[in-house]
């Protein structure tokens, strides 16, 4: 079933962003007891979703309540691809979607208590790892609610924990870079020093999960070029775009082709340093050349991961009554259609075909196991 959501999405157009500490989309929640809202029933009937019977088989609404990561919602990023997840979900089922903004990780405990207490929904989905903390309580104060947690994982009955490979996409996003970035390349004043491998990374707080994001990176672009110059700063938060273009251009100054950003809302400033140096960039989570168009004349690629995939699935298995079969840890990666590295828009046919035969390369090596990729998808234990 993943992988054929997974493939599902991949030729659509995506909008999303991982958000790091709080654009990852790390959790949420389908609402186990069955209380779908719709009537305050408290499942003495068989509708308490522990069985798997609420939700819009019946025909009734399946009401879904979705909690932002500190990033927000609008970020033409992560917590977008979640939502829109949602909506291709209601395309096919009875399901009001209730967003809730929230961008101070100190509020998650009381504001996913709240969602559960109200008793009105089906499924609470929590975006970003930020979450995970709090539905560690939460999850077992509410037994009969069902979660789905992105980019974590709690381990309780009434939990779908959801996480993307997202060291394996990055990867793949330093194989592209590191392959560029001694290729000739010129786009509408934009252009690299193919004399020179050098690269860099913007990433957003400086842990484990971003980390991953990193180093897998950096490990990519060895694997293409082993004299390759990485450059690496954090910004500390994930809507900070002043200072992710300040790191990024001094990167540029210093000698680099092509940044690649793990920082949620905030690589927008990296884009934006990109134009303002002649140089390129690659995006995250999402086909960001597609998401944020004003810079796709810079974006030579992004690294992907199809997380609405995974929402509407959740979304669909608590319609039709079936929680169980998505709670658990799901990790998609590479085998499993979940993420990927594409080729942005404006370049397209364009690059050399050695992009396209080492990023093959690298993924047949990888879902072979002869390629190692640091870290894991929930990050970096060192």
């Amino acid at each position: 079933m993943l992988a054929a959501g997974a493939t599902v999405v991949a030729g659509t157009t995506l909008s999303g962003c991982l958000g790091g500490d709080g654009g990852d989309g790390s959790d949420g929640s389908d609402g186990s007891d069955g209380s779908d809202g719709s009537d305050g029933s408290d499942g003495s009937d068989g509708s308490d979703g522990s069985d798997g019977s609420d939700g819009g088989d019946s025909g009734s609404t399946t009401n879904i309540a979705i909690v932002s990561s500190p990033a927000g919602f609008d970020d033409s990023a992560f917590n977008d691809l979640a939502v829109e997840g949602l909506e291709t979900a209601a395309e096919e089922y009875n399901i009001e979607i209730n967003q809730v903004e929230e961008t101070e990780q100190s509020n998650y405990q009381s504001t996913q208590a709240n969602l559960a207490e109200s008793g009105d929904y089906d499924l609470i989905v929590l975006v970003s790892y930020n979450h995970t903390e709090a539905l560690t309580q939460n999850a077992v104060d509410y037994p009969d609610q069902n979660w789905m947690l992105i980019n974590a994982h709690v381990d309780e009955p009434n939990v779908a924990g959801y996480t993307w490979a997202n060291h394996e996409m990055s990867y793949l996003a330093g194989v592209l870079g590191g392959t560029m970035t001694t290729e000739e390349l010129s786009h509408e004043g934009n252009s690299n020093d193919p004399s020179n491998a050098h690269i860099g990374f913007v990433g957003g707080v400086d842990g484990s999960l971003i980390n991953a994001f990193e180093e897998s990176y950096i490990a990519g672009a060895e694997w293409v070029n082993s004299d390759v110059d990485v450059d690496v700063g954090y910004i500390g938060n994930y809507s900070d775009t002043d200072t992710a273009s300040s790191i990024a251009s001094s990167q540029y100054d210093n000698g680099a082709d092509i940044v690649y950003h793990a920082a949620a809302a905030a690589g927008q400033g990296v884009f934006a340093a990109a134009q303002e140096n002649d140089r390129f960039a690659i995006g995250v989570d999402a086909d960001q050349s597609v998401t944020l168009e004003e810079f796709q004349d810079v974006i030579i690629g992004s690294a992907v991961k199809y997380i609405n995939a995974g929402t509407q699935e959740v979304a669909g298995a608590v319609a039709e009554g079936n929680f169980e079969s998505v709670t658990g840890a799901n990790t998609l990666g590479l085998e499993e259609e979940g993420v990927d590295v594409v080729i942005g828009q404006a370049f397209e046919g364009s690059l050399p075909d050695v992009v396209s035969q080492n990023i093959q390369e690298a993924k047949d090596g990888i879902t072979s196991g002869d390629i190692e990729v640091p870290c894991s998808a929930s990050g970096c234990s060192n």
